[in-house]
């Protein structure tokens, strides 16, 4: 079936600065978005002139049709603990980054950082997305000094959780870049040159070593 719909429920676990201009991008699309975080007191400006948008406790976020995650990476092992049942069969967007001076970015570097994030949620539909751009980037949709639409790399083993993310992605004002299964979200994680390259589709598909599309 094909998920693609006029909008949306999306819970955002995470509203920092990434998480919080993601929603308030996907909000002001028209898709109904729930803000949660465990100090729900720093996130109370993020709805405002949003009609769409309001801030909701982190189990509310998580039985939306579709939750981003967002939040540093050591906090996914406590949401995995406390919520990973209720994410279960739900299309979760991994946004998070190991830092490179962790156990778990070392791992990442071995085994990818898109594994790491499946080994705790191994029930849900995994979209690894918005984890290899700017915040700035998301809120003005286009790169740094540029006008064409900004580029997002995006990965996947679930084919309609893709097409669903990438319809996200371009009712942002973005262009999705699929690499493909999740694994190749090695492509675009930290330390890889499509990491932050914060540029349009086809400069980011020659980076990522892609065909451009015509």
């Amino acid at each position: 079936m094909n998920d693609v719909s006029l909008g949306f429920t999306v819970g955002i676990i995470g509203a920092g600065w990434l998480g919080g201009s993601v929603g308030r991008a996907l909000a002001k699309a028209g898709h109904r978005v729930i803000f949660a975080s465990r100090h729900p007191s720093r996130i109370q400006h993020l709805p405002e002139g949003l009609p769409t948008a309001s801030v909701g406790t982190l189990d509310a976020a998580a039985r939306c049709n579709i939750v981003l995650l967002s939040t540093p990476f050591d906090a996914l092992r406590e949401i995995a603990a406390s919520h990973g049942k209720t994410l279960a069969g739900r299309i979760v967007i991994d946004a998070t980054n190991p830092a490179d001076d962790t156990a778990a970015g070392r791992e990442a570097a071995h085994t990818g950082a898109a594994e790491l994030t499946r080994r705790l949620f191994p029930d849900a539909r995994l979209v690894r997305c918005f984890s290899a751009v700017d915040a700035t980037c998301i809120e003005q949709g286009h790169g740094y000094g540029e006008t064409r639409p900004l580029g997002v790399p995006l990965a996947s083993d679930d084919a309609g959780a893709l097409m669903t993310v990438s319809q996200l992605v371009r009712d942002v004002r973005c262009v999705p870049v699929s690499t493909g299964p999740l694994e190749t979200a090695r492509l675009f994680q930290r330390g890889a040159p499509a990491f932050r390259a914060n540029t349009h589709a086809a400069a980011l598909r020659r980076k990522l070593g892609l065909r451009i599309a015509a």
